[in-house]
């Protein structure tokens, strides 16, 4: 088992419930499929020339929110169906945590994968790209050079699989962690006195 997925499991340990590492996982795989799948999706078509990154970029963070959905579904189902119809703002949040973990650690690998093995010019693709736009906004020569500059260094620093990690990370986790903010805020129910919330 990769670390990644390891540091997952670890995670959701504490749970003690069948029924909540169930909904975990199949909400978080369900999320991370679906993203995953348009972003090997939308990368292709961008590497082709059929779509710009721009539009990429708005309907893979549409694509993104889309797929986190699910955790507003998962803490409902675990509110109603497992937990007696009530659930604390700190347990909702968890289990959009976790999902957004295993969607996010989802998304990393199949990235990781497509650029290493099928795109490892998306890095100069990318530079390419933006200082070509630079040049059609009308950036002077020393816009210019300046931006050319910084796309140099962002080469340099995504040959390192740690940096590249990191960035397709910081991509997907804040749409996440949002959902489940707003998933925890919307569905949480106070607990009847006597009821005690299950682990």
């Amino acid at each position: 088992m990769s670390p990644s997925l390891r540091f997952i499991f670890t995670f959701t340990a504490h749970f003690k419930t069948k029924q909540m590492k169930k909904i975990i996982l199949v909400f978080g795989l369900a999320s991370g499929l679906a993203i995953s799948a348009w972003m090997l999706a939308s990368v292709a078509l961008c590497t082709s020339g059929k779509m710009e990154m721009e539009m990429s970029m708005v309907l893979g963070y549409t694509c993104m929110l889309l797929a986190f959905s699910f955790i507003f579904v998962a803490v409902k189902k675990y509110r109603d169906g497992v937990n007696g119809g009530f659930i604390s703002f700190g347990k909702a949040f968890s289990i959009g945590l976790y999902i957004t973990l295993i969607a996010s650690t989802f998304y990393v690998i199949a990235w990781l994968i497509d650029y290493y093995f099928f795109v490892p010019d998306f890095a100069d693709q990318y530079a390419a790209k933006v200082l070509s736009q630079a040049k059609a906004g009308g950036a002077s020569a020393e816009e210019m050079a300046k931006k050319t500059a910084e796309m140099a260094e962002f080469n340099e620093l995504y040959k390192n699989p740690l940096f590249v990690i990191m960035m397709t990370y910081v991509e997907v986790l804040p749409v996440g962690l949002l959902v489940s903010l707003l998933a925890a805020a919307i569905l949480k129910r106070k607990k009847k006195e006597g009821v005690i919330e299950r682990s």
